[in-house]
């Protein structure tokens, strides 16, 4: 995508995120990655008389692996000052998890995580309908004290919802202190440390990710008061636990957040190879009417589960109750006040 584009649809974004007029922008990258992002929001904010800086962190030393929650502002107190000062950070690093960005937001910055490539970010724009949606879904959610999960497979799991609060993307953020992540578009929260019962059967054609991979042989996941006890299946039932045993944590048997999609734009084919290099899976996660469950840390939502050991499993043709009252009805959102035409 040219610069010129590029800068149109952050353009888009920064009012979509209600920047202003002497607001206070910083755009932070790290080494030589992603600096036409910065090129760009850079240009795009200076159009709306912000005033924009461009943090950029040294390249990480070759010494291994990326770590959930690990970035370079651990050993820059000074930087995560002058972030805390200013009004909006755009992050096309990934903070997210960190012990830093909630610093961030803390002291009020808006937050907004933008690493994905931009073919996707100008295919799934932020909109009015879609935040005013998810928002009033986020409010049916918070104030719902049990969630089931049913589907055509055997997936019979319900969530006791008492400790945790619920988070709502919609791929800008426009409040002081709330992170978003674009492109996004779904609501989501936590069972109760040892509230969530039953049994969960990924099926052939959900995802699994980070593999960025579809199942094709189903996963049945037994668990009993928040913990998973037994996974079984074939192939991917394998992968599964093999990538889990690999964190050496058994705080990744916990179960982490779950809800559901709603974004019209993303869609459950998309995931192709090569497609789009880099990102992190947003579309897979955000596609209307599936419904995610997560293993792993809680820490996003106030938990003290930090372990690194995470999945996400965007599952399709599920049923989801709240209080017995149906959301979504075999992959399909039936709650009409949450509703996004097709």
């Amino acid at each position: 995508m040219d610069h010129a584009s590029f800068t149109e649809i952050c353009l888009h974004q920064l009012k979509m995120s209600g920047v202003r007029d002497g607001e206070k922008v910083v755009v932070i990258t790290q080494g030589n990655e992603r600096l036409d992002y910065a090129d760009a929001f850079m240009s795009a904010g200076q159009r709306l008389g912000a005033k924009m800086y461009h943090m950029r962190l040294p390249a990480p030393l070759p010494t291994g692996g990326w770590a959930v929650g690990v970035n370079g502002l651990a050993d820059m107190p000074e930087a995560v000052e002058a972030l805390k000062n200013c009004d909006m950070l755009i992050d096309c690093v990934f903070l997210l998890f960190s012990p830093e960005q909630m610093a961030i937001q803390e002291a009020g910055t808006r937050v907004l995580t933008v690493v994905e490539p931009p073919e996707l970010l100008a295919r799934m724009l932020p909109n009015q309908e879609l935040k005013e949606k998810v928002e009033i879904a986020g409010k049916i959610l918070e104030s719902s004290n049990t969630m089931r999960i049913t589907s055509p497979h055997g997936t019979d799991v319900t969530y006791k919802l008492n400790t945790y609060p619920t988070v709502t993307e919609y791929a800008c953020t426009d409040e002081p202190g709330r992170w978003d992540h674009w492109p996004s578009g779904f609501v989501f929260t936590g069972g109760d440390d040892d509230g969530v019962d039953g049994t969960i059967v990924v099926a052939p054609g959900d995802i699994l990710l980070p593999q960025n991979i579809y199942v094709r042989e189903p996963i049945t996941y037994t668990i009993e008061k928040g913990w998973i006890t037994d996974i079984r299946g074939g192939l991917e039932a394998d992968i599964v636990k093999s990538y889990m045993a690999g964190f050496n944590d058994d705080r990744g048997f916990g179960m982490s957040h779950v809800g559901w999609g709603m974004n019209r734009d993303a869609k459950w084919h998309r995931m192709v190879p090569g497609e789009f290099p880099g990102g992190m899976g947003m579309e897979p996660r955000s596609f209307y009417g599936n419904v995610m469950f997560s293993t792993g840390p809680n820490s996003e939502l106030g938990g003290s589960n930090d372990t690194a050991c995470h999945l996400d499993i965007p599952m399709r043709n599920c049923s989801l109750f709240l209080d017995d009252k149906p959301i979504v009805i075999d992959g399909d959102i039936v709650e009409k006040d949450i509703k996004i035409k097709g």
